[in-house]
């Protein structure tokens, strides 16, 4: 027969094991709530690589963009300063000709 000093001593212990266990379980769940908010939340890896992809793509279209506008620059400047580069483009694009010039065109 147990005593009841045995019987007070097994329902603190049977008192003690479920309040750890509940412990436990309350920073585990809270553990697994707050790696998956870190892996998957809006401010999440997963949103921080989409997002840093995005930058890369932006930052390739916009040093693409400037070396486009660096060669139109050129092109302007040319055709502003240079008589040849004029002469040319009037000649090739427009179909003109100086005074006493024949065009003859082709079809291919």
């Amino acid at each position: 027969m147990a005593t009841p000093v045995n019987r007070l001593r097994q329902q603190v212990a049977s008192e003690v094991r479920k309040r750890r266990l509940i412990f436990y379980t309350v920073v585990f769940l809270s553990f697994l709530y707050l790696l998956a908010n870190i892996i998957f939340g809006d401010m999440g890896f997963l949103k921080y690589r989409e997002l840093h992809q995005k930058k890369t793509s932006i930052e390739n279209d916009i040093r693409e963009i400037n070396q486009e506008n660096e060669q139109l620059r050129t092109q302007i400047k040319s055709l502003k300063e240079d008589p040849y580069h004029r002469e040319k483009h009037a000649r090739e694009d427009f179909g003109l000709a100086k005074p006493d010039e024949y065009i003859f065109k082709y079809d291919r």
